[in-house]
């Protein structure tokens, strides 16, 4: 989700290749979950909505891998893809429009409580020194990063265009998973 970290580790050529244009450029990528298939597959679908990704750190170690961590930038939905020369999906897709910052009502400052709590425990590579518990945007976000859902429920989520929508539709999701 835009805001938020995913560090990955790059070590397929089509892969490489790709991370040295974006940095050679410094363009992004774009990342969409998988409906069928597999990356590996012959040709994975995957799903409409995704996220444009830029890389904000890397590192290279001794045998040429790719250290990087991204932040998502920006929702899209993809319009067409095709898998190109070297195996790599490219597709064109249609940016939609940032969130704007939506305070949390207080309904829901229990799920920015519980991101709170969450994120203590996940490690420095998702070290958010600007973390706004205070933004529907943000939170709901996370959350949507963070929770074990379905990729289609994650999709689902991701197509939420409404900050407190989302955060309605999380809320209800924890409670329904409640033990």
């Amino acid at each position: 989700m835009p805001g938020g970290r995913l560090p990955l580790r790059i070590f397929e050529p089509r892969y490489l290749d790709m991370v040295r244009k974006c940095l050679k450029q410094g363009t992004g990528f774009g990342v969409c979950l998988i409906k069928q298939g597999s990356e590996v597959g012959p040709t994975p679908s995957t799903f409409p909505y995704g996220i444009l990704i830029e890389i904000v750190d890397w590192d290279r170690d001794d045998s040429g891998l790719f250290l990087i961590v991204t932040q998502g930038v920006q929702k899209f939905r993809t319009i067409s893809t095709k898998i190109n020369q070297s195996g790599l999906m490219e597709g064109e897709v249609e940016m939609l429009p940032l969130e704007q910052k939506t305070f949390i009502p207080a309904r829901y400052l229990e799920l920015a409580e519980l991101l709170h709590r969450a994120l203590e425990n996940v490690g420095p590579l998702l070290d958010y020194t600007e973390a706004d518990f205070t933004d529907a945007v943000w939170v709901s976000g996370r959350l949507v990063e963070l929770l074990p859902m379905t990729a289609e429920l994650r999709h689902e989520m991701v197509a939420i265009d409404d900050p407190l929508e989302r955060l309605e539709a999380l809320q209800n999701f924890i409670h329904e998973h409640d033990d």
